[in-house]
Formats: structure tokens, sequence, C-alpha cells
């Protein structure tokens, strides 16, 4: 991929200064001058490049690897040909984000489409909001009465703040998002087309048809969440819908009315949590689960893609498949689905013959 004008390389960086910024050792000082200036796969990695492993599937692409830096564990050392400079680390992943956060830092953050700073003529804001310093806010953005941003915070085109909201420090709503009834901690990011504190889904039956359930609870996010395109929090009903701090929110999510998602959890693209949900610390959600409402997850579980998850689950557990069980009762059941599977396709072929 060359000719990258969206997100251009760095100005380049010594592999010694680097090292230390994101926590690595480097293996040999010969290489402290060698200048890094961008990230790779180990496939197509070339000078001033920096890449990274985590299994010995890598192996056949490191003999034609031309990268100036390798980050990697001690264990997959021996692994690495002489002429790529080592820079060991027990978490190669971790340091490799912190290096491309270092290179990139614009790409880190959502970008601006008009003006890196400033408050743009086109944009309507209302003159009881409260902004502070060195905030920016786009063309056609609306920051509704009442509202307050804090200091170096970014409001992309064409977005929504509503009445009494409240953003703190260093955020970025990207362009397209809605924000009503919310409380907005700091360095949160909130992709394009995001939809938080709306309605949540609450009806009765009556004798005319479904009645709508007045839904007055508030959207609480706290620092540095992360919240992916186009995906959906709504407001509690009674009380607040909460995601706690560090949580990561993939894109096409769905958060329902008094959900509470604890800190530092991640939740993959097409995951839906019905209402009234509790989810503990450090879960891990992939993608397409369905969790049903009124039930809480323990700290630390982590649930397969396309689960269904019926009932609270206890902390610590792995979990898979509809409905959701433990990861070792499911793939015991997954071969032995495959097993008959295969059985009843023999059955067929020696009926043809």
């Amino acid at each position: 991929m060359d000719n990258n004008d969206f997100f251009p390389p760095h100005a380049g960086v010594g592999l010694r200064e680097l090292a230390a910024l994101i926590g690595a050792e480097l293996a040999d000082e010969a290489h402290a001058d060698r200048i890094i200036r961008s990230v790779s796969p180990v496939a197509r990695a070339g000078e001033g490049d920096l890449c990274y492993i985590l299994s010995r599937k890598h192996k056949d692409e490191l003999e034609t690897c031309k990268a100036s830096a390798i980050l990697v564990d001690a264990a997959l050392r021996p692994m690495i040909p002489d002429h790529i400079p080592v820079l060991l680390t027990s978490k190669p992943s971790t340091a490799f984000a912190m290096a491309g956060a270092f290179l990139y830092p614009k790409a880190a953050r959502i970008p601006p489409i008009v003006s890196d700073s400033g408050i743009s003529p086109a944009a309507y804001i209302d003159p009881s909001a409260r902004l502070e310093p060195d905030v920016t806010v786009e063309p056609m953005a609306v920051i509704g009465a009442g509202a307050e941003i804090g200091s170096g915070s970014y409001i992309g085109a064409g977005s929504v703040i509503g009445a009494g909201v409240r953003i703190g420090r260093d955020c970025s709503v990207a362009a397209g998002a809605s924000v009503v009834a919310a409380l907005i901690g700091n360095n949160v990011i909130i992709h394009n087309g995001v939809r938080i504190g709306q309605d949540g889904f609450g009806f009765a039956p009556g004798p005319r048809g479904m009645l709508k359930i007045v839904q007055i609870g508030r959207v609480i996010i706290q620092d540095n969440v992360e919240i992916g395109a186009n995906s959906t929090v709504d407001r509690g009903a009674m009380d607040d819908t909460v995601i706690g701090e560090g949580t990561k929110i993939d894109n096409l999510v769905q958060v329902a009315h008094n959900v509470r998602i604890g800190r530092h959890c991640a939740i993959a693209s097409g995951a839906g949590i019905a209402g009234s949900s509790t989810i503990g610390d450090g879960v891990q959600i992939g993608g397409a689960v369905g969790v049903n409402g009124h039930i809480t997850i323990g700290d630390g579980v982590q649930i397969a893609a396309m689960s269904g998850v019926i009932a609270s689950l206890p902390p610590g557990g792995r979990y898979g498949g509809i409905p959701a069980r433990p990861m070792p009762d499911f793939m015991r059941d997954v071969a032995e689905m495959m097993a008959r599977s295969d059985e009843r396709a023999k059955k067929r072929g020696e009926r043809n013959d």
C-alpha cells in the first residue's frame, strides 16, 4: 500500500527511542539509530516499517520480510532472521498498538473534515450552551440549550448534541452522530452515525394496541469509552443505561435501556444486549451475540460469536452456542452434530449408489 495520502508516515524515530516509548527492549544496540516511520504487516513490511508476530504461523513470511524492526516475545525470538532488528516485549500486540498511536497520532482520533480547530460559523450553538476553550465544532453541527462540552473536544459535521448533554474533555463525536439525554466522561470516542440517548424499546399491550412506556432515564458513559459507527445506546426507562470506563464497543451494536456494562469490556459488531441486563467487568462478547434481558453476565466472561445467552452466567467462564453453554460442552455438541451429519451424508451416498 503505497502513497497513503490519508495517513502519511511519520517523519521518523530512532529504534532506541521508540523502544523506550513503548516499553520494549532493543535486543541489539547496534540497531539503536535505525529509523522507523510506519507500521506494516509482516508480509509486506519494508524499510522504515515496524511489524509484530504472535505465533509461528508467520515463519515463512519472515524469510522475505524487509522490516526495519519487529516486536516479538522472547520465546519466539529464535525464529526471527538475523537481518531483522528485534524489539523484545512480553506483549507484542500492546506494544505495537502504542507504536502505532505514536507514529500516527491523528489516526488514533477522529480526523477533522473541515478544520483542526475553532467553531464553524455554519454550526448552530444555543446561546445557553457552555463550551470550554479549544473546542472544535464543524459545519452543520447543532448544540442544544444548556449543553456543556469540555476543552479539547471535537464535534463533527452534522452531529447533534441535545439540550442538557454534558460531554467531558478530549472527546470526539464524529459526523452524523447524535447524543441526547446523556452524560459523557473524558476521552470518549463516538464514531459516525452513533445514536445515544434515544427511547428504549418499551411498550405495554392494551385494548387499543401497544401503549408507549415513557423512557425518562439517561445514558451515562464513563471515561475512555469508544463506540463504533452506527451503534445505538438507548437511555434508561426509569434508571440509567451505563457504560463503564474503558469499554470498547464495535460498529452496529445495540445496547438497550437500563443495561449496565462494566469496565474494560469488549463488544464486537452485531451484538445486541436486551434491556436491564448487567454485564460485569472485563467481559468479551463476540460478533452477533444476543444477550437476553434481565440477566447478569459475570466478570471476565468470554462469549463466542453468534451465541445466544438466555440465562445469567457466572464469572470467569467461556461460553458458546445457542443457548450459550460452557465451551467444552458446546464444542462436544458441535463435534457430535458434525459426526451425525457425516453419517447421514454417507448413508445417502450409499443409497444413491
